[in-house]
């Protein structure tokens, strides 16, 4: 009795060790589509922007003669958002928290690398009254998301 259940055991413990190696873990398709929105970005900024914001997944099969898969599309989509707003990163909710306090000007600047004349244009109305500002920056809010 005492074989068997070594034998048994034996067994048990050599197909769950064999069974272990078959078992293959998928590779995470959002870990590859983020590496390739960084890689994607580099390259963009060395080549033409509004080329690359033009870009469609009809557009890549008809240069490359090859159907997109769903990861690469959206690794694309979230490439061309990122390069939309590759000047500053400030988050929606706290640019409206800036513009409510008077300070939306700041926004502005940072968003716009400190060039053009919006964040100016918001600092004299913001200086002038405070609503002027704030309807300002809610208003050229939709340049900027």
């Amino acid at each position: 009795m005492r074989k068997l259940i070594i034998v048994l055991l034996a067994v048990v413990i050599s197909i769950s060790s064999n069974a272990a190696g078959i078992i293959s873990v998928p590779v995470d398709a959002t870990d590859n589509a983020k590496a390739g929105v960084e890689a994607t970005i580099a390259n963009v900024k060395a080549s033409n922007m509004e080329a690359f914001l033009s870009l469609t997944p009809e557009k890549v099969k008809a240069m490359t003669g090859k159907k997109m898969t769903f990861a690469q599309k959206m690794a694309l989509k979230m490439a061309q958002k990122k390069a939309k707003r590759a000047g500053g990163e400030i988050p929606k909710g706290l640019y409206i928290v800036l513009a409510i306090f008077g300070l939306a000007w700041i926004a502005m600047g940072v968003m716009d690398n400190w060039s053009g004349s919006t964040w100016i244009i918001n600092l004299v109305l913001t200086f002038l009254f405070w609503l002027p500002g704030l309807i300002h920056a809610l208003v050229v809010m939709k340049n900027y998301y």
